[in-house]
């Protein structure tokens, strides 16, 4: 008689189930992005309140990762994100009845917290569902589908706006939520860690912390690092993260397991996919921007602009899993991570007169590096998380990206447009100074030329720093990350963090 597979059945209909939920959420943000300028003009919202309409989701949402993730493991994962997909759906409904800038941001917040309560939840019950062996596949997959929302999102969201409102963008997501949420309800297992007590004094320094330095992250543009309020705001993220690591540290009931950055593959892969994410922050805002304001494509043509790097991803994914299997996770992180910097440095050459082959070529590599190089990073990091932390683990790894991300994306703003105005003549109009976007709305033939110049200029600084971040990470991953010792050799750095 054979064995019976412990495995779950349904395993694989849980992986879209997790898929979905990822996917409300990549496509929401991309799609959005296309659709500001109708947005802002229907609304009469100012760059203030446009800044705040893309700021505020990725605010909260960073603010509440690790208590979010914490709520999971105590009350059950599937309930937590179940909670979360309906917040989202709702806001995302009441979304399309908005009428100003206000209640846009309003709910912006409220699919924030929808946002934090989904995202832990799908990665730690994706590593509770799967075993080792199956992990690598799911990953992959469901990597896969994040990055296919990602480039295929400004698609959607130009052909979306081109045929209807800027309200289709939010009613989107309605029937992907519903599907969601009856595929999660009929399919789907709850999982929970043993209970504990909770944590509410690291709930609150957690918040605190994370929101005030990611809001510190989102001005530095405008106000610099301590310009403004920055230097109080600073204050506050740095003494709320202080004070949440120490009492984590003493508490008998920790929120967040501070031990897992003891672990050389949790610490190396969360600071890698950390300054990974710091490079790739602002290029899909850059390149859209390039290829709408240089070349001169409509969003619909941009978007379609970037299906060499979807097609590449895929490709890497399944190249990147087997490779893994082979030669472990560590050096396929190094083979896709320096793919990553090839794309950099071919974009570093891109000018006024390019197109679009370089891009495309460099997009190619992009899809093809991140393909190989994130899922196994992920997959290494999270195979160290305990199956009762998986929850809290998640969130901790995907706070350290966000954080990644805002960072970069306001080093990379702040840097293209301070190239950009130094690479503008000094008497031309203070609008067409800041961005190519204000020099193309004079529609002075001549100004758009000078700024499409100032723009691929600044392009090649900005490229240059993104290359350095992504390099920086694949040294971190190759040298402090290990893989896997064979089966009864535990490695010195692994002993003792069953926690």
């Amino acid at each position: 008689m054979e064995p019976r597979d412990p495995r779950n059945p349904r395993r694989w209909w849980i992986l879209i189930v997790l898929c979905l939920s990822t996917l409300v959420l990549t496509v929401d943000s991309m799609a959005l992005t296309v659709a500001v300028p109708s947005m802002a003009e229907d609304l009469g919202a100012s760059a203030r309140d446009t800044q705040w309409i893309l700021d505020s989701y990725i605010l909260v949402f960073a603010g509440l990762l690790l208590a979010s993730g914490s709520l999971g493991d105590r009350f059950g994962r599937r309930k937590v994100m179940l909670i979360g997909l309906l917040v989202f759906g709702a806001a995302s409904l009441a979304a399309t009845l908005c009428t100003n800038p206000g209640e846009v941001i309003a709910v912006r917040v409220a699919m924030g917290v929808g946002g934090a309560l989904i995202m832990p939840s799908t990665l730690s019950i994706l590593i509770t569902v799967f075993d080792e062996e199956e992990r690598g596949r799911a990953m992959a997959a469901w990597g896969s589908v994040s990055m296919l929302g990602l480039v295929g999102s400004p698609v959607l969201g130009g052909v979306l706006i081109d045929h209807f409102s800027w309200h289709s963008i939010f009613f989107i997501n309605v029937p992907v939520v519903a599907l969601a949420l009856l595929a999660g309800v009929l399919l789907m297992p709850e999982s929970r860690a043993p209970w504990q007590q909770p944590d509410p004094l690291g709930a609150v320094l957690s918040a605190a912390g994370m929101t005030a330095l990611v809001w510190w992250i989102i001005e530095l543009p405008q106000h610099g690092a301590l310009g403004g309020s920055q230097t109080v705001t600073l204050v506050v993220a740095v003494g709320a993260l202080a004070g949440f690591v120490i009492w984590e540290n003493v508490t008998k009931s920790p929120m967040v397991p501070l031990v897992l950055f003891k672990h050389r593959n949790f610490s190396g892969g969360s600071l890698s996919l950390a300054l990974v994410q710091i490079g790739n922050g602002g290029l899909l805002l850059v390149l859209t921007q390039y290829l709408q304001f240089v070349p001169g494509y409509s969003p619909i043509k941009a978007g379609l602009a970037f299906v060499p790097l979807a097609i590449a991803a895929l490709v890497g994914n399944g190249t990147g899993v087997k490779l893994a299997v082979r030669i472990g996770n560590r050096f396929v992180i190094l083979a896709g991570m320096l793919v990553m910097v090839a794309c950099f440095a071919l974009l570093t050459t891109v000018d006024a007169s390019s197109g679009f082959t370089v891009p495309a070529v460099a997009l190619g590599l992009l899809g093809l590096g991140a393909g190989m190089a994130m899922p196994a990073a992920v997959g290494a990091l999270m195979g160290t998380i305990p199956a009762d932390k998986a929850g809290v683990g998640s969130a901790l790894n995907d706070t350290i990206q966000q954080a990644g991300t805002a960072l970069g994306i306001a080093i990379l703003g702040s840097l293209l447009s301070s190239g950009f105005a130094a690479e503008m003549p000094a008497d031309v109009p203070d609008e067409a100074r800041h961005s190519i976007a204000g020099a193309a709305a004079l529609g002075d033939p001549g100004l758009l030329a000078t700024a499409r110049e100032a723009f691929t200029a600044s392009m090649t600084t900005t490229f240059t720093v993104s290359a350095i971040g992504v390099l920086a990470a694949a040294l971190l991953a190759v040298v402090v990350m290990r893989d896997k010792t064979p089966a009864g050799q535990a490695s010195k750095d692994e002993v003792g963090l069953a926690v």
